[in-house]
């Protein structure tokens, strides 16, 4: 698989037209936590680290909140599992729903997981409603660590070195995408999106690639979160004659995409993102006959989730009550950001918050000290041993950036096949 690989300290102005299933943001690590070892071999740790979860159960990402939950579970077994080692243990996880911004059950969830006293809050998974608890979790002293979170703005936001997540940043999702509709010979297209930080930023992203790659948008529709009709949008995108559309939205894809399909408009010529990226071939919310054969999508993705790894995540999560997994969205980037909050836990030998955001930077790799490990049980080892740990996990290599943002970042390409199934492709 070719890739492009470019500093993050670069400017993301111009795109390249060469064939690529990935663009690969690669580490420019900043800041400084430290360098070499942590310090001596230490015999006994005795820490009980405890977190929770504000991820989608309801709301318009209900479809990647399994995944994500099976990654964080799956995790936190793995750690305990090696606790009589290690000294440290994740106490029972606090469970909690994100829900979206129409629904708000964040306001439920998050001042919950802080009066229970979770060191760290893995999620949302959208932007928009990550944005509206953040600062009261910066303010309790709560880590806020998402797998998922891609807009641009929480790389400045004033987080206390709080906040940190495994997805990368829409400058990188917006400018693959750009690339991949130009490299498909699309000339003139349009795009719907979600009005919120999320679809606005990553609508932005797009349109400036696309059109740096000599494309034109013809139109560009907005809708807001809690939307249920779209006829209005639908119907000016249409009026423009647009040979391809891009839908940058959450669950409202399963009303937009197939009346867009009835109006005529081929399935084919139909581009999606992460957050509406759905196996629509299992889905009974989409309709029997609307074909997205050849259509394509880009979502931030390591290595293709292997096949053993995709098995123990439906096995936890079979084990605790559910139907098997029809998603593995982004329960790489869920089981990774776990196993970094143990790491660094380990590496500081504390379940304080402050002390833990000190520490993750370093044993993700961003500091560029650390022996490379890919396992929990590895890395420990070497923090015991009195090293330090550069974590490279399911979703990548990651590197952190001072700005909690990774700097190993992968986004992929996929393909909808007859049977409306999307697969990772090489072009």
């Amino acid at each position: 698989m070719s890739v492009f690989t470019r500093s993050r300290k670069a400017a993301f102005g111009g795109i390249a037209l060469a064939g690529a299933s990935a663009l690969v943001l690669a580490g420019c690590a900043g800041g400084d936590s430290g360098g070499g070892a942590t310090g001596e071999p230490v015999d006994t740790r005795d820490l009980t680290l405890k977190i929770g979860t504000i991820l989608p159960q309801t709301g318009a990402l209900a479809f990647l909140g399994p995944p994500e939950e099976a990654g964080v579970g799956l995790a936190a077994a793995d750690v305990n599992a090696y606790s009589e080692t290690t000294g440290l243990t994740i106490d029972d996880i606090v469970w909690g729903d994100s829900g979206d911004a129409a629904n708000n059950a964040w306001q439920t969830t998050s001042p919950r997981l802080i009066s229970e006293g979770v060191t760290a809050a893995i999620g949302a998974a959208s932007s928009g409603v990550t944005k509206l608890f953040l600062d009261d979790h910066v303010a309790a002293g709560v880590i806020t660590f998402s797998p998922a979170n891609t807009s641009a703005e929480f790389t400045t936001w004033d987080d206390n070195g709080l906040y940190w997540r495994t997805a990368p940043s829409d400058v990188l999702q917006g400018e693959v995408l750009g690339n991949l509709v130009a490299e498909d010979g699309r000339q003139n297209v349009a795009t719907i999106y979600l009005n919120d930080s999320y679809g606005t930023g990553l609508n932005t992203f797009f349109t400036d690639a696309f059109e740096a790659a000599g494309g034109t948008v013809v139109a560009s529709e907005s809708f807001n979160a809690g939307d249920t009709t779209f006829d209005a949008q639908i119907s000016a995108v249409l009026a423009e004659d647009p040979e391809a559309i891009v839908l940058i939205t959450f669950d409202e894809v399963y009303t937009i995409a197939p009346a867009l399909i009835n109006a005529g408009f081929p399935g084919e010529d139909l581009y999606f993102v992460d957050g509406n990226l759905a196996q629509f071939g299992e889905s009974e919310d989409w309709p029997e006959g609307a074909s997205l054969e050849g259509a394509k999508g880009t979502t931030p993705a390591g290595p293709n989730t292997p096949e053993d790894f995709q098995e123990r995540l439906n096995e936890w999560w079979v084990g605790e009550g559910n139907s098997d997994l029809a998603e593995f969205a982004y329960a790489n980037e869920s089981y990774d950001a776990v196993v970094l909050l143990a790491l660094a836990a380990l590496a500081a030998n504390s379940t304080d918050a402050a002390d833990i955001a000190g520490k993750l930077q370093e044993v993700s790799g961003g500091t560029g000290d650390g022996e490379t490990c890919t396992t929990y049980e590895e890395c420990a080892d070497i923090i015991l041993g009195g090293g330090v740990a550069d974590y490279d996990g399911y979703s990548g290599p990651i590197s952190f950036d001072e700005n909690g943002d990774p700097t190993g970042a992968t986004i992929g390409i996929f393909e909808f096949d007859a049977d409306n199934m999307f697969n990772r492709i090489d072009l």
